[in-house]
């Protein structure tokens, strides 16, 4: 192919790439700039009160957890 096709249409190409970033979602990441983006899935009111929740109960089962370790090591501890 020549160069003289060849290159624009890289350029071509390039820019399209370029312009094809900027109105592309985001993902879950931050928003895109107006007038493109949307609020992301993570940042809505109810995906942050149902990840909080998620935490919440992550941490109330580490601390069942350890609780449950700590009596098992007293009551091993307490047997002769």
């Amino acid at each position: 192919m020549p160069d003289r096709i060849f290159m624009p249409f890289m350029a071509l190409l390039g820019l399209a790439l370029v312009a094809l970033s900027l109105v592309w979602p985001q993902g879950y990441g931050d928003r895109s700039p107006d007038p493109f983006g949307s609020v992301p899935i993570q940042q809505t009111p109810e995906m942050k009160a149902k990840i909080q929740r998620e935490k919440d109960a992550a941490a109330q089962r580490d601390l069942q957890a350890r609780q449950q370790m700590s009596d098992a090591r007293a009551t091993a501890a307490d047997v002769p």
